[in-house]
């Protein structure tokens, strides 16, 4: 079964956009990992509103040879093939029938409310965190409306010269 890796920038306060909806905090004068990363993906999970940042900027091509799901009730169809929506209803469904398809891991990039579902259904195998030396107080925090503890273990990190710290989690065993 292939894994679903939540791979995503977050400010040291736990925030995936500040209070403005901007993401010009992240940084992006290096690699950070992705090269590697992009080796093992070849499928990416998105909520609509993630998914629309992208069309709107024409940055859908920016992740060529990715196969995109976009997670929507609003969103009918796009007019890209390599976009496919599924309805939220259909969740846990489509997820488990994506999993079992032969290919490479599957990138979860978010939003913050599409991250809470698979969080809330055990859905997420790996969590690979882009921790940013910043403290923006406030904005869209990574985890909200989670119901219980989820205990993690430390498998990786990396430390870069900006200060940002890449870790990489699994849930607990026997959790």
């Amino acid at each position: 079964m292939r894994k679903i890796i939540l791979n995503v920038a977050v400010s040291l306060d736990g925030f995936i956009e500040d209070a403005n909806g901007s993401y010009d905090w992240c940084l992006t004068d290096q690699d950070y990992g992705m090269t590697d990363f992009f080796s093992h993906v070849d499928t990416m999970f998105i909520g609509r509103k993630s998914y629309e940042l992208l069309i709107n900027a024409d940055d859908r091509h920016v992740f060529p040879g990715i196969k995109k799901y976009v997670f929507s009730d609003t969103l009918a169809q796009t007019q890209y093939q390599e976009i496919e929506v599924v309805p939220r209803a259909k969740f846990a469904e489509a997820v488990k029938e994506i999993r079992e398809l032969p290919g490479g891991d599957i990138w979860l990039f978010g939003g913050a409310d599409l991250v809470s579902a698979f969080v809330s259904n055990n859905l997420i195998d790996e969590l690979l965190l882009a921790i940013h030396p910043v403290i923006l107080s406030s904005g869209k925090p990574l985890f909200k409306d989670l119901k219980e503890r989820i205990n993690l273990e430390l498998i990786d990190s990396k430390t870069y010269d900006t200060g940002l710290i890449q870790a990489r989690y699994l849930k607990k065993a026997g959790i």
